[in-house]
């Protein structure tokens, strides 16, 4: 895997702009933050995007994969003021189960998300080298 940067653009901030990597493709469909029995441990989106980040992870390891395989993440959040309101809590959480692993990453606000009580759905895409 190789960030790509151009010379003088400026590092971003918690995420990649572009990521060249070749090798065997993992795609993780939109995950919400329920628990391996489809129930909400939390109602907040902190909550729930910690336990996005352990089963992202789980699937990984089923494929033979780890967060640093992670190439691309887009996230859909419900309400974008909650987002802004708990982001320092939500880098907390970030840096303490990601490590420093950077994909790419696109976060978009949705009116809804298909599960009622999800504030948080995140597609992950990865590459492990052959």
């Amino acid at each position: 895997m190789e960030i790509l940067l151009p010379e003088g653009w400026p590092r971003p901030s918690g995420y990649s702009n572009a990521i060249k990597a070749s090798g065997s493709m993992i795609f993780i469909a939109g995950l919400v933050g329920w628990d391996e029995t489809k129930t909400f441990q939390s109602d907040g989106i902190v909550g729930q995007f910690e336990q996005i980040l352990i089963n992202t992870f789980a699937l990984l390891e089923e494929a033979g994969a780890k967060p640093k395989h992670m190439v691309r993440m887009t996230w859909y959040i419900t309400s974008k003021p909650e987002y802004l309101t708990n982001l320092k809590e939500i880098g907390l959480v970030y840096r303490k189960i990601m490590g420093k692993n950077y994909p790419t990453m696109a976060c978009l606000e949705v009116k809804a998300l298909i599960e009622d009580k999800a504030k948080i759905e995140i597609e992950t895409t990865a590459v492990v080298p052959n």
